[in-house]
């Protein structure tokens, strides 16, 4: 999961997708992981506003530290998932050309008619980090059929 400084979108979506796959008894299986194009936050902890409307919704995120996405990523993990067109364009630009990973917007895997996980860091209002849980949870539920669909493939006996 990565956005620009990874404190608000990306750990929320982390935190999310970590817990469906624990309630689906697949953590063993699958790992997941956040960080960011940039290096504004490195070694923070996600921003408050992100603990707390995570926290009301039964995520844990507070344990998670800033990092920048690293060449080695794009070959440790099968999917890194932009969180708006603007980090995917900088990660297309960032992989390797003969790397695993499929770089694609979480969103690709939502209901959702806007195409970016809009960034809450600025705004105001709470409001703004309750929408983004709301676009993450859908987004996540629609990326964990294909990966229980993509365990099921690499569980089957050839």
């Amino acid at each position: 999961m990565v956005c620009l400084g990874n404190i608000c979108r990306s750990p929320t979506a982390h935190s999310v997708l970590e817990k469906m796959l624990e309630n689906k008894n697949l953590s063993r299986d699958i790992k997941v992981d956040s960080a960011g194009t940039s290096r504004y936050h490195i070694g923070e902890r996600p921003d408050s506003r992100s603990i707390a409307a995570a926290a009301q919704r039964g995520y844990e995120m507070e344990d998670q530290l800033a990092r920048q996405v690293c060449i080695s990523d794009f070959h440790d993990f099968d999917y890194i998932l932009a969180m708006d067109q603007d980090n995917l364009l900088h990660l297309k630009q960032l992989q390797p050309e003969h790397s695993k990973a499929r770089v694609q917007l979480l969103l690709a895997y939502s209901n959702e008619a806007d195409r970016s996980v809009p960034d809450p860091y600025f705004g105001d209002s709470e409001r703004g980090f309750e929408k983004v849980l709301d676009i993450v949870e859908d987004a996540c539920l629609g990326l964990l059929g294909l990966l229980e669909q993509d365990l099921k493939q690499f569980n089957e006996p050839e």
